[in-house]
């Protein structure tokens, strides 16, 4: 069993030390997002669980400070997230020094193959499609040789209304009035095209792999292939695990993660990204 600690929350930013204490106790109730009455019981114990997969921002002092007793008992893999942009977007976060240090930190820990880089959302705004490209390039360099693998997400406008909202007002603050584009309609794929081209090429700059995840619109022809935040492939090759290669039924249209728990709770991270479909 992968146990995916979370995608509903910054859980190693803001809960590590709930998260240590449900180890210690072998177990973690966890509610329906849908259905707070229906609530399973999820296994902690060291032989239930094949692997952690933890997805955060900024890992807490607190939980990097347990890392070495955890590896002990746990292996893991980390998704960050770090996308360099400003305050107004992302008003919770230090600045993409502090961020970059800290990732750098679970690198040395734990090696580069087992923290990987997700540059989520790619927001493109009309007349700014270089704007997410100097990004990648800002936050690729203070990251360089501390992983491997890049996974792209594409901010899309006809999902998560409430977020897409929000990030309109932010950039209206910051006085950016061109319309957000959906990249995925077949008016923009000029610049779908332009878009991706760049990424692929810093990307090879910076020698990482990249990949895309759940993808509205398919970048393989522009050299993105789909792939899997929660990778079974990857899993398996640095775990000797064998895990079949099956997509989670539960996930978004167009994931290709692995079947995990996932034992956040939405609205519960205080990160406040005005992009987040993880808060209201």
């Amino acid at each position: 069993m992968i146990v995916s600690a979370s995608r509903r929350t910054d859980l190693p930013a803001f809960h590590a030390r709930w998260f240590l204490d449900r180890l210690g106790n072998g177990f973690v109730d966890v509610a329906n997002p849908f259905n707070a009455a229906q609530v399973s019981r999820v296994d902690l114990r060291p032989e239930a669980v094949d692997a952690l997969v933890f997805w955060t921002r900024l890992p807490s002092r607190t939980m990097l400070d347990a890392l070495p007793s955890l590896e002990r008992e746990y292996r893991s893999v980390w998704m960050v997230t770090i996308t360099g942009m400003n305050r107004v977007m992302e008003p919770g976060l230090p600045g993409l020094a502090e961020q970059s240090a800290r990732f750098r930190e679970l690198a040395r820990l734990l090696g580069p193959e087992r923290v990987i880089w997700r540059f989520d959302p790619v927001i493109a705004v009309q007349g700014h499609l270089e704007r997410p490209l100097e990004l990648f390039r800002r936050v690729a360099g203070e990251l360089r040789g501390h992983t491997f693998r890049v996974i792209v997400s594409l901010l899309d406008p006809g999902r998560y209304k409430r977020a897409v909202k929000r990030t309109r007002a932010a950039l209206d603050e910051r006085g950016v009035t061109a319309p957000l584009l959906d990249l995925a309609a077949p008016e923009h794929a000029g610049k779908l095209a332009r878009l991706a081209d760049g990424l692929v090429g810093l990307a090879r700059e910076h020698h990482l792999e990249i990949q895309s995840c759940a993808s509205p619109v398919d970048l393989a022809p522009h050299g993105i292939p789909s792939g899997a935040c929660i990778d079974p492939a990857l899993l398996n090759r640095l775990f000797g695990l064998t895990l079949p290669e099956t997509p989670d039924p539960g996930q978004r249209t167009h994931c290709n993660c692995a079947p995990s728990k996932d034992i956040g709770s939405y609205n519960t991270c205080s990160f406040g990204c005005r992009y987040c479909y993880a808060t209201r």
